[in-house]
C-alpha cells in the first residue's frame, strides 16, 4: 500500500515562523540546500493509528516542502503477520511471550512478498520498528542508504527475537533511537533522534471555547467536574486498567471524573481485546467513561487534552511518549509513570509530576487537582519544553543534519 509519493498536504515549513522564528525557517531550509531532489522511502506498518504513522503523516510533506522527494510506503501484511509483530512488540519491551521458529518463518514470508515495496532509485531506505525491518535483506546491492529507526524502548527486548532481527538491522548502515541507552551494538552508525508533534496538526492547534464546547458536548463528556485524563491506545503496556484503580482513589479525596480515551492501530491485533478488560473494570461506575475513538478523531483528542484538569500517562513500558508531548503543549499539567521517552519530557516538580503505581499516581494527581497553581506553573514549563526540543520543524532540522551527516559519509 503506498500512502504517499509526492503530492503535498498540510502545513509548509513557513508556517511555522510564529513558533520558531523567521531566522530558524531559514536556517532549515539552508540545511536541505544539499539534500536536493534526494529520494527518502519511509517504510512501516500502518497508515493510521500509532506514533510513527502520526509522526509521518506530518514529517513526510515538510520533507517535500524543502526539496527532498519523500515517499512512505506501508508494509502489507496478513491477520496473522501482524498478531505475531504485535508479540514481537512486547518482547521488545520485555514482557514474558512465546516466540516459536514457526513465527520466524511467516516474518521471512512476508518480507520476501513486501520486498517490490522497496523504491530501487531511492537515495534512503528508512524502516521505522521492527515490521519492515525483514527487507533489509535487499540491502546488499542497493545503491542507497538505509537506516533502522526503532522508535521502540529495546533494553530488555527477548534475547531470542533479538538473535533473530539483530542481523537485519546489522545490515543497514545506520540505526537511529529515541534515546542514548536504548542503543544496542550492531557495528553500524548511530543516532539519537525523539520524535515530535506537529504544533499546527488538527490534533495540536488552538481551540476557542466555543469549539470546545460544542465537542465535549458531541462527546456526552459533562463539563461539571475536574476532568482527568489518559488518552492512549488500549494497550496493557498504557496500564488502562491501573488508570481506573488510581482514579478511585483520587475520587475518594477530590470529586473529578476520568476519561480514558483512545482507538487501535492497524497492525495492533489485541486492541479490541483490551477495550473489553477496560470496559468490564469500569462498568456502571457514572464516573468514569470510556470513549473508543475513531482513527482520525484528532480534534477529539485536541478538546479532552485542553479541558483535562490533570494528563495522566500511567505507562509500564514507553519508547518516547508523545501522548505526553501533546498534553505538555497545551500547557497542562501531567502525571506519569517514568519511564522510556517520558523521563526526558515530565522533569519531576517543573514540567510535571512523576509517579509510579497505582498509590503514587493517585497522589499525585491529588495534589494537582487541589494545587491549581502548581498545575499552572507545570503546564507552562511543560510548553516550552516541548516548544524548544520535541516539535516537527525542530525534527525536521535533526532530520536534515542526520541525512546530511549520512550522505558525506557516503560521498567520501
Amino acid at each position: 500500500m503506498k500512502t504517499w509519493k509526492g503530492k503535498r498536504q498540510l502545513a509548509k515549513l513557513e508556517d511555522y515562523e510564529p513558533v520558531i522564528g523567521k531566522e530558524r525557517v531559514a536556517a532549515i531550509r539552508e540545511l536541505a540546500v544539499p539534500l536536493q531532489g534526494v529520494v527518502i522511502q519511509h517504510i512501516n506498518s500502518t497508515a493510521v493509528g500509532g506514533g510513527v504513522a502520526e509522526i509521518l503523516k506530518r514529517l513526510v510533506p515538510l520533507m517535500e516542502d524543502v526539496g527532498l522527494v519523500p515517499r512512505w510506503d506501508v508494509l502489507r501484511g496478513t491477520d496473522e503477520f501482524f498478531s505475531i509483530t504485535k508479540l514481537f512488540h512486547n518482547a521488545f519491551h520485555g514482557q514474558p511471550v512465546e516466540i516459536n521458529e514457526c513465527m520466524f518463518d511467516t516474518y521471512r514470508e512476508v518480507s520476501r512478498q513486501n520486498f517490490d515495496l522497496v523504491d530501487t532509485t531511492a537515495g534512503f531506505v528508512v524502516l521505522h520498528d521492527q515490521q519492515p525491518l525483514g527487507l533489509a535483506g535487499l540491502r546488499p546491492g542497493h545503491p542507497g542508504d538505509w537506516l533502522w529507526y526503532c522508535h521502540i524502548d529495546p533494553v530488555d527486548v527477548d534475547l531470542r527475537l533479538w538473535d533473530f532481527l539483530r542481523g537485519y538491522a546489522a545490515r543497514c548502515d545506520g540505526a537511529v533511537y529515541h534515546l542514548p541507552e536504548y542503543v544496542k551494538e550492531l557495528g553500524n552508525r548511530v543516532y539519537v533522534m525523539p520524535p515530535s508533534i506537529d504544533p499546527l496538526s488538527e490534533k495540536n492547534r488552538d481551540v476557542d471555547e466555543e469549539e470546545r464546547r460544542t465537542v465535549l458536548a458531541r462527546l456526552g463528556v459533562p463539563g461539571d467536574l475536574p476532568l482527568v485524563v489518559q488518552v492512549s491506545r488500549f494497550d496493557r503496556l498504557k496500564d488502562p486498567v491501573g488508570v481506573i484503580r488510581s482514579f478511585r482513589m483520587v475520587r475518594d479525596q477530590v470529586p473529578c471524573r476520568l476519561v480514558l480515551a483512545g482507538g487501535g492501530a492497524g497492525d495492533d491485533p489485541q486492541g479490541l481485546q483490551v477495550l473489553e478488560e477496560v470496559r468490564r473494570e469500569a462498568a456502571g461506575d457514572p464516573d468514569i467513561m470510556v470513549l473508543e475513538l475513531a482513527p482520525d478523531a484528532d480534534l477529539e483528542i485536541n478538546v479532552l487534552q485542553r479541558s483535562a484538569a490533570v494528563i495522566v500517562q500511567k505507562s509500564v513500558r514507553e519508547g518516547f511518549g508523545l501522548t505526553v508531548t501533546e498534553a505538555m503543549w497545551k500547557s497542562r499539567p501531567v502525571v506519569a509513570t517514568p519511564v522510556g521517552g517520558i523521563r526526558i519530557q515530565v522533569l519531576h516538580e517543573e514540567t510535571g509530576l512523576a509517579a509510579a503505581g497505582d498509590q503514587s499516581v493517585a497522589e499525585a494527581v491529588v495534589r494537582i487537582l487541589k494545587n491549581p497553581g502548581l498545575a499552572a506553573a507545570m503546564g507552562r514549563a511543560g510548553h516550552e519544553l516541548v516548544r524548544r526540543n520535541f516539535i516537527i520543524p525542530v525534527y525536521l532540522e535533526r532530520w536534515l543534519g542526520m541525512l546530511a551527516a549520512e550522505r558525506s559519509l557516503i560521498c567520501t
